[in-house]
């Protein structure tokens, strides 16, 4: 596909394809999107379509005339311009003409449909929400609480500082933040086999394994009430083939091994001291192992693609020769590549394959199930164990409110079909290009250096104050980039998030011709006298950035402290008293901006 490879990150050199023939079913012939429609609003023209079977996602096309030229939408820090549902909302320029093909995998797509032209549609920037509360559509999966991501633990034992602030201590808290308010079960993590924690070296030509240090890291990991999903990488120095391919700061070796037996002989001798420190049982129960990262793209893989599925074969059976319950997966790509290639191999091979894993950034993430069930793997676990706005250091754009609603966009279009869609990262304390420069620096964390809330965070605790019960709702009007998740908690409280956004990163600081006026229509509320609050995230509410100064790099102790004080999750309105029935509300929404509106009953607050 193209258009979908032109897209890919700039900083990559290239992507590895596998050659040859490899056994496995055939891609499905996907037929050409039908009722596809494109309506122009105020800031947008919205494109939507009819489901195609077999589709993983759809890549949008877009043109000024009939006849073309056709191009999709490209930003050079989304990695993949296809969208996984069937509903694409354009902000980034008028186009007449659109067209949508359907995609079976990340390099194969169907035929296009015919182009349609934009027709006019509501264009008064006013959004009607309508929420029943008496009728439950089903429950609200939670995509963020299963898996967050962190760079590499051994950043746990460290007592350097950045900024003024301890790396070692503020990790820790950081990571504890993501168990204790966000729910989040597991971290994944790069290099638990650098040789930063010495877990190999040769002695005599004899390899000598010591975990020591692992058990350091993973004891803070399970303290906190964490538990990890080993990421098995990288390679240490006296096991890799060419010891000179190195990525990131800390010098990470990308190389195959010399010896995969020996490989194989420290990944299972790491698992079985696991088993022994941790448990056997709470291993089968609670944590997995994932062979290698984005091994697709040769700043961390050096070897060939039939060296990783090697890798990957022999890591498998290691950790199945501990006990055949334990969980194993890959291949922990970067843009969806080789999940294909993969579920080829395994089907070859006959290597396990518990869950598959693959990353993507800065759009939501796609829909491999169907092939997994043309693999007669139906229900397998889809884990995306790196996921974000951005894959590029230093950006900036996930630091402000465009982050939020990226976030709660992608958790929606996940919940219910993913079974985890892990935030990279947890923290800022981070340095695969060096370590932070600056307070606000573009960091991939939900947290700063200092432990600060970015909006980002905001946005995902505020996802997981919703209940259990997903309630039905209609969105009509001049739409564009308004979603809603409303849900009813055991106890009665509903909670209704709404947001306001867009995949245009250029349009990160705004656009007033997206703001949208929303009537709020909520029915059939049990009667009663409830607590109304309504938080708002945007550029000037529960946006921390927006207090510091871009030209000071760090706080003293004393900004510190106020930042600490400012660093709120604010109320748009002061709380209020409403009664049962029916409720209308009304209120502007900013893009990006994002209002949570929760109403607990009175009575039944003072006596649960």
């Amino acid at each position: 596909m193209s258009t979908a490879e032109s897209a890919r990150r700039d900083w990559l050199n290239r992507i590895y394809r596998p050659s040859g023939e490899v056994a496995g079913p055939p891609l499905p012939d996907l037929a050409a999107p039908s009722g596809v429609r494109a309506r122009s609003g105020r800031g947008h023209v919205t494109v939507s379509w009819d489901p195609v079977p077999g589709a993983i996602g759809y890549l949008v096309e877009r043109a000024a005339e009939a006849a073309g030229p056709y191009r999709s939408v490209e930003q050079p820090d989304v990695d993949v311009p296809a969208v996984p549902g069937t509903r694409f909302v354009d902000t980034f320029a008028a186009a007449a003409w659109y067209r949508v093909a359907a995609v079976a995998t990340v390099d194969a797509a169907g035929p296009f449909s015919s182009p349609v032209s934009v027709s006019s549609g509501a264009d008064t920037g006013e959004v009607a929400v309508a929420v029943d509360a008496s009728r439950v559509i089903g429950p609200v999966g939670r995509p963020w609480a299963y898996m967050i991501g962190s760079e590499h633990l051994s950043h746990l034992l460290s007592d350097d500082t950045v900024g003024g602030r301890p790396i070692g201590a503020e990790l820790f808290t950081a990571l504890r933040v993501m168990r204790e308010e966000l729910g989040v079960r597991t971290v994944r993590a790069h290099a638990i086999l650098c040789d930063d924690l010495g877990v190999y070296r040769e002695v005599d030509g004899e390899p000598v394994h010591d975990f020591r240090k692992v058990d350091e890291v993973y004891d803070r990991i399970m303290a906190i009430g964490l538990r990890p999903i080993v990421e098995l990488s990288f390679m240490p120095r006296d096991l890799a083939a060419d010891p000179d391919k190195t990525v990131f700061g800390y010098q990470a070796i990308i190389s195959p091994p010399k010896d995969y037996d020996r490989w194989g002989d420290l990944v299972r001798a790491l698992v079985s001291h696991l088993a022994d420190r941790y448990g056997l049982q709470e291993l089968i129960d609670n944590w997995a192992f994932e062979v290698w990262n984005e091994p697709n793209l040769e700043v961390f893989w050096s070897g060939t693609p039939e060296e990783f599925f090697r890798l990957y074969d022999v890591s498998a059976a290691a950790v199945k020769d501990v006990h055949p319950e334990l969980r194993v997966g890959g291949p922990s790509s970067a843009a969806d590549g080789w999940v294909q290639e993969l579920l080829d191999h395994v089907h070859r091979s006959g290597a396990a394959l518990d869950f598959l894993s693959t990353h993507t950034y800065g759009n939501a993430p796609l829909d491999w199930r169907p092939a997994l069930a043309r693999h007669g793997r139906a229900g397998t676990p889809i884990w995306w164990t790196e996921w974000g706005p951005t894959p590029t250091h230093f950006h900036g754009i996930g630091d402000g409110p465009f982050g939020a609603t990226f976030l709660l966009h992608g958790m929606r279009s996940a919940a219910g079909r993913l079974a985890a869609l892990a935030h990279w990262v947890a923290s800022d304390h981070f340095e695969e290009l060096g370590r932070p420069p600056a307070l606000f620096h573009g960091g991939f964390g939900l947290l700063t250096v200092g432990n600060l809330r970015k909006p980002r965070y905001f946005a995902l605790s505020l996802a997981n104050r919703l209940g259990e019960h997903e309630l039905s709702h209609t969105l009509t009007g001049d739409v564009g980039g308004v979603e809603i998740w409303p849900a009813l908690a055991a106890d009665g409280t509903i909670g209704l998030l709404i947001w306001n956004g867009t995949l245009n990163q250029s349009q990160a600081g705004g656009d007033p011709a997206l703001t949208r006026d929303v009537t709020l229509t909520l029915t059939n509320l049990p009667e009663d006298s409830y607590t109304l609050t309504h938080h708002r995230i945007d550029l000037t509410h529960s946006n921390i950035q927006s207090a510091w100064p871009a030209s000071t790099p760090w706080p003293d102790p004393h900004q510190w402290t106020a930042l600490h004080e400012a660093n709120t999750l604010d109320e748009l309105t002061p709380p209020q008293t409403v009664d049962g029935g029916t409720v209308t509300l009304t209120f502007p929404l900013p893009m990006p901006g994002v209002s949570y509106l929760e109403l607990r009953a009175e009575h039944r607050s003072m006596t649960s």
